[in-house]
């Protein structure tokens, strides 16, 4: 186990806040009158759990299902909690990061959890960005340059945009904000190492 930073995100309290994360990645959310809903797709069991353990411990209830598609889906209900978060994430019906948004430990752990990967056996990091809101992608890699740590935007016209992250002093950082990954050793390859 890493030593703790003080903002680590398992010594912050958590909020409902902390699911900006999973907008910040390829979450999505969606409001109705004064109630909002947040999902998310996911590619492992160990992100569902993880992401659903996180919402509950927001205080909301969580749910693992299968999208149409068949993929994991990890879901919030629409609930009047989340109605802030989509007023906040949200431009008419488009995707918008909020202004001025710096994104917290427990934040950055939603979005490690939700589309983060570890890449070159560990030595690179990248935050996976939402590839249909592309409008996103700049006004995120300078949130993460707010939070300190300076990502390198890459395949902003694919289908697997991110943020990467390179070099010790980074990772160090990106590691101290999100903490330990979550139990076994599918978690423990995605997540970054120093």
């Amino acid at each position: 186990m890493n030593q703790l930073s003080f903002f680590s995100a398992e010594t912050v309290p958590p909020e409902v806040s902390d699911l900006d994360g999973l907008l910040a990645g390829h979450g999505q959310i969606v409001a109705a009158a004064d109630r909002a809903r947040v999902s998310a797709v996911v590619d492992a069991r160990w992100r569902a759990e993880a992401i659903a353990e996180m919402i509950e411990d927001a205080g909301l209830v969580a749910e693992i299902t299968r999208s149409d598609e068949g993929n994991l889906l990890v879901r919030t209900g629409s609930v009047p909690e989340l109605a802030v978060l989509a007023v906040r994430w949200t431009r008419g019906a488009v995707k918008a990061v909020p202004d001025g948004w710096v994104p917290g430990a427990r934040a950055l752990r939603a979005w490690a959890l939700v589309s983060g990967r570890a890449e070159n056996d560990g030595d690179r990091f990248v935050l996976g960005l939402d590839p249909h809101a592309p409008d996103t992608h700049p006004v995120l890699a300078q949130s993460l340059m707010r939070a300190g740590i300076a990502p390198t935007l890459f395949g902003t016209r694919g289908a697997s945009p991110g943020l990467r992250i390179v070099g010790h002093r980074r990772l160090l950082r990106l590691v101290e904000s999100i903490g330990d990954p979550p139990p076994g050793a599918d978690a423990e390859a995605a997540w970054p190492r120093v």
